[in-house]
């Protein structure tokens, strides 16, 4: 019998009802802090000051996960709209919770009287952490600093909101006739809406990723690909303003704390600590990686000449990589090179067997059994919803959601979304965690089942690496549950994870023709394994990019100036410089960067984790699964109590200390790319 810790989330809210546990939220807490503001500042400790907010936090953060997810997945957009403004209206009054002298006071009265060496380390930790992020608020500066600050904040958090509705809202459409879509698969068309445009049957298409992608990928005529490309990169152009607004923003709130700029104050709390740091991490890579990059550009030049002269098509242009013919020719590359196919390697990767083979490794490596729950209440009536118990205990671990397919209004990413954290209840019981894992693969046709394409393979592996990461964590507080880490550690488990896409045995398991369900063939597979560092200039050579446009708006330049950021045309020489791709044509002003989430959505000056954690988790998988088996139970098992289960409640870097043995290395990260 599963325990009330352990049910399954409501998802019958109406909108009034969201509103409603908003309030009681805010009401309940500011009743907390209110009391504990209240305290002789003699009397404070950490059991009457730390644990009562700690534990409010656990007791009422999984309702609170659960009200502001309905914006990113709910198909009723009231109920999106309502889950949208409690959010807004959850991040100002947190906001404010964390301005308030009278409880940060209090809290360095703690800070200062306790023996933190005494303390449990977790709860060492709660202590410390609380404590920096009051200073970080600006407890420290005078009164009238601090509403400036408040102020700032508030306006940052509306940014940021406005920026993601504006950008899961962006429906734009393109049609095209059946010549202009030369090159696409008989599945893409299936089933797709037609509009009849002068006379002329048309398709029509979206700038939603299942649309996008094949396109960039497949299409043949360059006008198609740019046409299409055009669309994705004049989305939402209000953005723009909100993120230069934001940059400006940051800036300005760094200075007020006494921080030379929003980097520095961002990477104080990271593993890498300082912008100077990363720059050179990133610059070092980029030094490594350019002569790959130019190799790469001429093969694609090379490629281009080729494919115009089999269209009849003019050489205009030629010459010059875009980027709309940047996935259009690395798929070129592995066509002709490694003869990888993607829509012949997608024939045997259907969902509902790749899903299976997913849960059943994840199970052997981790010590997990996952069940799924019929009937179950769900948000969305083609949402999965999965038990899991551990294999040797039998003990309940908790639950979590796979909604897999796109819809009119839902976040148009892969992500895995905590619903709930494990932690311990007032009560003394132990809350099990809930997580839900979004995506946005191609729905099924009238003729084939949903079929995924090898990088949607990994995409999926990876995030449902995220949902692992929530399930086996635990840890007293909810505050430092699960990916819960340092920033630019958290993508480490799950790129880890994405590994396995690339060894043969494992993608035997996963796969299964549509039709004969017969494993993918021995050639295909290793024509496939053979092309996985396929580009790897170019493609790592985005990634940094991303990365050094991240730090750059976010650092005071060099000689010290306040001079305003061109979020446009920085993109633009930036991305050419770093990428050796032309971001659009020069009469055409394009505004990629309006369509950055993650500059918005909490990467700030962290984008750089990505890549900066692609060095653990390369170290990680080579050291030790590599030499030892990846389907090594008792590796695995090493993995998920070192790495996954203390979640946040230490540094990451112990983590990987205390699973590799030893510090970790860059060199298993360099060779994971092919280089020496």
């Amino acid at each position: 019998m599963v325990s009330a810790g352990q049910a399954a989330l409501n998802w019958s809210y109406t909108p009034e009802q969201i509103s409603a546990a908003g309030d009681k939220y805010v009401s309940g807490k500011k009743e907390l802090l209110d009391k504990i503001a209240a305290l002789p500042l003699d009397q404070a400790t950490f059991e009457n000051v730390l644990q009562p907010l700690g534990q409010h936090e656990n007791d009422t953060t999984g309702e609170l996960m659960v009200i502001t997810f309905f914006q990113h997945t709910s198909p009723d957009k009231a109920l999106r709209d309502a889950s949208t403004e409690v959010e807004k209206r959850l991040q100002e009054f947190e906001i404010e919770c964390a301005m308030r002298e009278d409880v940060y006071k209090v809290v360095d009265a703690v800070y200062q009287r306790t023996d933190r060496a005494a303390l449990a380390p977790e709860d060492r930790r709660l202590l410390e952490k609380t404590h920096l992020d009051f200073r970080r608020n600006g407890l420290a500066l005078p009164k009238d600093k601090q509403e400036q600050l408040k102020a700032l904040h508030k306006r940052l958090a509306d940014l940021s909101i406005q920026f993601a509705r504006n950008v899961n809202e962006a429906d734009t459409e393109v049609t095209f006739t059946k010549d202009e879509l030369l090159g696409m698969p008989d599945d893409f068309l299936a089933g797709r809406e037609t509009k009849e445009v002068d006379g002329q049957t048309q398709y029509v298409v979206t700038t939603k990723y299942p649309d996008l992608f094949p396109i960039l990928t497949l299409a043949k005529r360059e006008a198609t690909r740019q046409r299409l490309q055009y669309a994705y990169d004049t989305r939402c152009k209000e953005n723009i303003g909100l993120l230069e607004e934001a940059i400006r923003v940051r800036q300005e709130s760094a200075t007020l704390l006494g921080y030379p700029d929003h980097a520095s104050f961002v990477l104080e709390e990271k593993m890498a600590k300082s912008p100077t740091r990363v720059n050179e991490f990133l610059t070092e890579l980029r030094g490594k990686l350019l002569p790959l990059g130019h190799d790469e550009i001429a093969k694609f030049i090379a490629y281009q000449r080729e494919v115009k002269d089999a269209l009849g098509e003019p050489l205009s242009g030629a010459g010059t990589i875009y980027s709309w013919d940047y996935r259009f020719y690395m798929n070129q590359v592995k066509e002709r090179e490694f003869e990888v196919d993607d829509e012949a390697v997608k024939q045997y990767f259907p969902m509902e067997r790749v899903t299976q083979g997913m849960l059943e490794i994840y199970q052997t490596v981790l010590g997990l059994k996952f069940t799924e729950a019929k009937d179950a209440n769900v948000w969305q009536e083609d949402v999965q919803l999965y038990e899991v118990w551990d294999k040797a205990s039998g003990d309940f671990v908790g639950h979590f959601y796979l909604d897999l397919f796109p819809r009119k209004g839902k976040y148009n990413h892969a992500a895995c979304f905590p619903i709930r954290a494990g932690s311990r209840l007032a009560d003394g019981t132990y809350t099990t965690p809930v997580n839900a894992m979004v995506a946005n693969f191609s729905k099924p046709t009238p003729n084939a089942p949903s079929l995924l394409k090898h990088d949607e393979v990994t995409t999926y592996f990876h995030e449902l690496g995220h949902v692992m990461h929530g399930l086996c964590s635990q840890t007293k507080w909810a505050r430092f549950h699960g990916t819960n880490t340092e920033n630019d550690f958290v993508e480490a488990p799950s790129q880890m994870l994405e590994n396995w896409c690339w060894e043969p045995e494992v993608l035997k398991g996963l796969s299964g023709h549509y039709e004969t369900g017969k494993p993918i063939p021995e050639e295909l597979l290793n024509r496939l394994v053979k092309s996985k560092n396929v580009c790897a200039g170019l493609s790592n050579l985005r990634q940094l990019f991303f990365g050094l446009f991240d730090l750059k708006v976010h650092s005071k330049p060099a000689d010290g100036s306040d001079q305003k950021v061109d979020v446009i045309s920085l993109w633009r020489s930036m991305r050419q410089d770093v990428t050796l791709i032309k971001d659009g044509q020069d009469d055409k002003e394009t505004w990629p960067a309006a369509g950055f989430g993650h500059i918005m959505g909490g990467y700030d000056a962290g984008y750089y984790g990505y890549m900066w954690s692609q060095v653990f988790s390369a170290d990680m998988f080579y050291s030790r699964f590599k030499v030892e088996g990846v389907m090594n139970p008792k590796t695995g098992h090493d993995y998920r109590y070192e790495i996954l289960k203390p979640g946040g409640s230490r540094d990451g870097m112990e983590h990987l200390k205390a699973f590799l043995g030893r510090e970790p290395k860059i060199d298993p990260f360099l060779k994971s790319l092919g280089l020496n």
